[in-house]
């Protein structure tokens, strides 16, 4: 992890702002699916941002086909998780989530801003925002990796992989499991995601700390 001093504040005070914009068109698109966008925000000041989609399956139109046409991302998902002729869960799929809930969240992009990167956070603000979206879903999805390819260092193949192995294990800590190819599956029931919620929590108090004590112990200009 890199210096807590190099932070350009204090990430206890990082805070979520859940936004979904309702074009009020009444199509069955627009009911299938749900585009929520949330800002990560430290003093008012954009840190970074998440994406995610929440898909009714049971409203609209077959989300297996709505997903399909939305995005390579978005279709990956679906392939792998939903059947194309119901648009719903595939049995196997089904088989790794509880009964209860009819929609799938999926968190597609995390994005910090650099100065933010490597100290862990972009895990502990998704699971915060995971949690206050998954309410009604039976299952959250998620297929890591990296989002920010301007980075001259991540041309090199070997880095490339080590960084992505990264984020696949921080989605892992939180309770995904790769469910198939590269798309990871949750349960919101998850006792996992509920202990780590708390346990990341703490983890986002104590880099506070560290942080000031850093900031106090650093010699005067």
């Amino acid at each position: 992890m890199k210096a807590l001093s190099l932070l350009p504040g204090d990430p206890s005070e990082l805070s979520l702002r859940l936004c979904y914009t309702d074009e009020l068109t009444d199509s069955p698109q627009a009911d299938t699916m749900e585009r929520w966008d949330v800002a990560v925000l430290h003093e008012e000041t954009t840190a970074g941002s998440i994406t995610f989609y929440r898909v009714n399956l049971d409203r609209g139109l077959n989300a297996f086909r709505v997903m399909e046409q939305e995005s390579d991302e978005l279709d990956e998902i679906a392939q792998a998780l939903l059947d194309p002729d119901t648009g719903n869960f595939t049995e196997d799929a089904s088989g790794q989530l509880s009964c209860v809930g009819s929609s799938l969240l999926v968190m597609d992009k995390v994005t910090l801003d650099e100065p933010w990167r490597g100290y862990g956070l972009g895990a502990i603000l998704a699971i915060e925002a995971i949690h206050r979206l998954m309410a009604g879903c039976r299952g959250i999805a998620c297929s890591p990796g990296v989002t920010d390819f301007s980075s001259d260092r991540l041309r090199d193949q070997t880095e490339w992989d080590r960084v992505n192995d990264k984020i696949a294990r921080g989605w892992e800590r939180i309770g995904f499991r790769l469910h198939q190819g590269n798309v990871y599956l949750l349960s919101p029931v998850s006792t996992q995601l509920e202990e780590q919620r708390g346990a990341m929590r703490q983890r986002l108090a104590e880099l506070g700390t560290s942080w000031r004590t850093a900031q106090d112990e650093s010699p005067a200009p």
